[in-house]
């Protein structure tokens, strides 16, 4: 198909990158799980992983619709909102940083109806990696929280990022409405041979308990002789009798639709090419924290826009040796290291500031004194700054 071929997502290696990635492949073995594996620079986008999670907030006018009294066309909403944020991303088969422990990203977002949303995600487990996130809009009564846990695979001419973790959509004016989210694995095919190309696959689910509906949403890869890529196909059901109310069919990289299974009527659901997305607002590098993403890679960044792999590779080098000689110091001295945002509970992070005001003015003030003030809470230390045993926040 004509679109496939000069899809976005494809990519034709030069033949010094490929011959890199033979030699790095020729130590896998298949099956074996890739974090270990230091990835060659030309395959990194150059952005950290904290940083990429906020693709997904970049069309919240989808989710702000809080004066939507019927439950499922809620659930419509939130499901428009998941699928709207997969179509942003970089060109090839690009792969952002694994963060470092403790790294953070910061961001706001202002809207048209002088509104804020307030953004933080932190790095909050190395082995396995686990990056927590939090954003909030407390004028448009909206949380979003969830961590990623990325595990990669590999598959033999492709590689796989199984995506475990969950999102938590939260309407704060809607007690006990709350949408959990499980995302689809990503591939990286073509890594030995042909044409290198990026796929969402298998299943996600959206779901809301207290309303009794469920999106089961499949993400279908390309067959080697048939399908196109980035197509979606998805059922919303009432959970409790399997009733199927709405199907979902197109691409999510193109225009989604969505019909109606009681009338018939079938209408867009999502078009990428009319959407708009929302600058995020992030502080210059000078301004940010030693180990807020833009600053900490701000030389392998720079490299890599620049196309100097060697120097990009170096730079990368150094805040790994760095990550690990702290880790050693860490365990040396008997230091247990804590996440400056995040709690841990049954195995889900959820964000520390947990007394928050009712009114949205006063809510919004102490959240964002919480993420963007300079002071570290307790059980916190900088990098380079002194060590201290944690104590309970």
């Amino acid at each position: 198909m004509a679109d496939d071929e000069n899809s976005n997502d494809t990519e034709v290696l030069d033949e010094e990158p490929r011959s890199i990635l033979l030699g790095l492949i020729s130590q896998l073995r298949k099956g074996m799980d890739l974090h270990r594996v230091t990835l060659p620079t030309f395959v990194l986008e150059p952005r950290s992983m904290l940083e990429r999670i906020t693709d997904f907030m970049s069309h919240p006018e989808l989710i702000f619709v809080p004066k939507e009294e019927d439950p499922v066309n809620r659930f419509v909403n939130v499901v428009r909102y998941y699928l709207s944020g997969w179509h942003i991303k970089p060109k090839g088969v690009k792969k952002p940083y694994n963060p470092v422990l403790g790294e953070r990203f910061r961001a706001r977002w202002q809207f048209a109806d002088n509104t804020e949303a307030l953004f933080v995600s932190e790095q909050v487990s190395h082995h396995p990696p686990i990056s927590a996130y939090y954003y909030v809009s407390p004028e448009n009564n909206i949380i979003i929280v969830g961590d990623i846990r990325p595990k990669s695979k590999f598959l033999g001419n492709s590689a796989a990022t199984l995506m475990q973790g969950e999102s938590k959509i939260i309407f704060t004016n809607r007690p006990g409405e709350v949408y959990r989210i499980a995302m689809p694995n990503v591939y990286a095919r073509g890594i030995l041979f042909g044409r290198m190309v990026l796929e969402l696959g298998d299943n996600s689910t959206v779901r809301c308990e207290k309303n009794d509906l469920i999106c089961e949403l499949e993400f279908r890869t390309k067959g080697f002789f048939t399908g196109a890529y980035n197509s979606i196909y998805g059922k919303i059901k009432r959970e409790s009798t399997g009733e199927s109310l709405y199907e979902i069919t197109g691409k999510w990289s193109d225009i989604m639709y969505i019909k109606d299974l009681r009338t018939g009527h079938k209408e867009v659901l999502f078009n990428v090419h009319e959407s708009k997305i929302y600058p995020k607002i992030v502080a210059p590098e000078e301004e940010q924290e030693e180990n807020e993403s833009r600053r900490l890679w701000s030389k392998v960044t720079s490299a890599l826009i620049g196309r100097n792999l060697d120097l990009a590779t170096e730079e990368k080098t150094l805040i790994e040796d760095k990550q690990r000689n702290e880790a050693k110091l860490r365990e040396a001295e008997g230091i247990d290291w804590r996440p400056r945002y995040f709690f841990c509970e049954n195995d889900e992070y959820n964000f520390k500031l947990t007394h928050i005001s009712k009114d949205p003015q006063t809510a919004k003030n102490q959240i964002e004194s919480f993420i963007f003030s300079s002071n570290s809470p307790p059980g916190f230390h900088s990098p380079n700054g002194p060590h201290h045993h944690n104590h309970d926040d």
